[in-house]
């Protein structure tokens, strides 16, 4: 199993510790990875992390989709791939209704279809087989609708892209599974029960057999994000992660489209799931966070004192064992966190 990172705080100010980030290249992490939302974009501290390591991958998870063109999302992969010796990973997502409309006012559309087209285009520009020709529900290019000048014409990237670059995808919905093992090398399920692969495993495998070229777990990145709090006081190291879970689950979406409130109750917490929406959207933030069950912060994250922690390591190690986790994604870990996941896993 292998080690990643996010290292960035959201705040009122964006920062990256790049002390914690040299000290996990040196701990023989793989990854860092950089995320965006309604403030900081993920490029530029992509880029600030690339400039200043010299062997860690460091990539986007995710870069949201609506907001770019898959054209753009090309050149800047080609360019953070080139300059950083081939270590620059490509992470996409759909996001949700309410940043996509709401902050970049753009339509949310249909995110399974423009997943598909997004890393057709994408694959198509790198690849450099033939000038660019798409015609699809998203995307349409040469652009041929209102207001086109009818000058467009099929181009040819002027940069030479390399076809292996790696594409992963955020998803938790199955139709968002299925896509990401059909056309990506990787995904990132934003919270995971090593003990419930079953929750991933069909749609998974749905996807593989779509693909249609013996594509497995094997050549398939399935790197979650996991939560790290390390403290004698159990109570203490669940509640900010119960906080970040309140938040999710109760208010990332509108109630009729949250996909990470579904998501909990695919882990098997749909009562709590549905008071913890209730709870956020009444107001009662605080009411939200004591609803996120103890049980549901224990199978997604590590907490509590280093022997609790590396002994709930050992339920990970075993999935990555059976090939149901390939990287570790440690979601903003401190430095001694850092230090136990290595000597517990690498």
């Amino acid at each position: 199993m292998k080690l990643g990172l996010i290292p960035a705080e959201f705040s009122g100010r964006y920062t990256i510790d790049m002390a914690l980030v040299r000290e996990a290249e040196d701990l023989g992490f793989d990854s860092a990875w950089t995320s965006e939302s309604w403030g900081n974009d993920a490029v530029t501290p992509a880029s600030w992390m690339l400039a200043q390591t010299t062997r860690l991958k460091v990539g986007t998870a995710i870069m949201q989709m609506p907001s770019r063109t898959p054209a753009m999302a090309a050149m800047t992969a080609m360019t953070l791939h080139d300059l950083s010796g081939g270590r620059f990973v490509l992470g996409i997502g759909p996001s949700g209704p309410q940043v996509i409309e709401g902050w970049h006012g753009v339509p949310f559309g249909k995110p399974i279809t423009r997943t598909r087209e997004y890393i057709d285009i994408v694959r198509a520009i790198l690849a450099r087989e033939a000038p660019l020709d798409h015609d699809g529900a998203h995307y349409q290019i040469p652009y041929r609708g209102a207001g086109a000048t009818g000058l467009g014409k099929p181009l040819r990237s002027i940069m030479h892209g390399d076809p292996s670059l790696k594409i992963y995808t955020a998803a938790i919905t199955p139709a968002g599974l299925r896509v990401a093992a059909e056309k990506a090398d990787g995904v990132f399920p934003i919270f995971m029960d090593p003990e419930k692969f079953d929750i991933l495993e069909q749609p998974l495998n749905e996807g593989f057999a779509a693909a249609g070229n013996g594509k497995s777990l094997a050549s398939f990145d399935l790197a979650p994000f996991v939560a790290i709090q390390v403290g004698a006081d159990l109570e203490a190291c669940r509640l900010p992660i119960k906080q970040n879970m309140a938040l999710y689950i109760g208010g990332m979406g509108a109630r009729d489209k949250n996909f990470y409130n579904d998501y909990a109750k695919m882990l098997g917490y749909e009562a709590a799931a549905v008071e913890i929406q209730d709870l956020f959207l009444a107001g009662k933030r605080a009411e939200a966070v004591a609803a996120v069950p103890d049980a549901l912060v224990d199978a997604v994250a590590l907490v509590g004192p280093k022997e609790r922690i590396v002994e709930r390591l050992s339920v990970w190690k075993s999935a990555a064992a059976k090939g149901h986790v390939s990287t570790l994604v440690a979601h903003r870990p401190s430095r001694e966190a850092m230090r136990i996941l290595a000597e517990a896993v690498l």
